[in-house]
């Protein structure tokens, strides 16, 4: 399927940019609604990825060389607005894990431990890396990180927060893990 819609776009007689706008916009969420409900392993997401970084590379008319913290990175400071389908795939799968654990159905609940990803990536231990990682934040609390001065931007405490915003900060600590992870 990644192929054939790659294959597609790139036949297209848009400019490459275009294209590069049609795989981010319309091929990849197509790509990600079978990646998350399914049990599909890590490593065929990471072969979805490196097709899709080559038709990038492509469209973009940039040297294959060229790394994949350039192109997703968003610590980084040339920040292209490109989205990873393997940063993707693991948040969708993070807040797949929080959604089932915190549901108040008991049977709904059970069913969270079935939740497979590949033996490279746990999303289990992933999501309570990230938990204690937010609980390790509200211990140290609020640092100065940039020239702003102290109190000029707002902090979510793992402690006061419920639900969704809960389900938000797991998935923004994963997605911040996946960045540094690729610098």
């Amino acid at each position: 399927m990644t192929e054939e819609g790659l294959e597609t776009i790139d036949s297209c007689s848009l400019p490459d940019k275009y294209k590069v706008w049609c795989l981010q916009f319309m091929l990849i969420p197509k790509l990600l609604w079978p990646l998350l409900i399914y049990d599909i392993c890590l490593s065929s997401v990471e072969t979805m990825e490196a097709k899709i970084n080559k038709y990038t590379r492509k469209w973009l008319i940039v040297p294959p060389s060229l790394t994949d913290v350039t192109l997703y990175c968003h610590q980084a400071k040339l920040k292209l607005p490109l989205k990873s389908i393997l940063e993707d795939y693991k948040a969708g799968k993070a807040r797949l894990l929080s959604m089932l654990e915190d549901s108040t159905d008991l049977i709904v609940r059970a069913v969270q431990s079935k939740l497979k990803t590949g033996k490279k990536w746990k999303v289990k231990e992933a999501v309570e890396v990230a938990k204690e990682s937010l609980r390790m934040k509200e211990i140290i609390g609020h640092t100065q990180t940039n020239r702003q001065g102290l109190g000029s931007s707002k902090m979510e405490w793992w402690s006061k927060t419920k639900g969704k915003a809960k389900r938000n900060l797991v998935i923004q600590e994963i997605r911040g893990e996946e960045d540094k992870g690729k610098l």
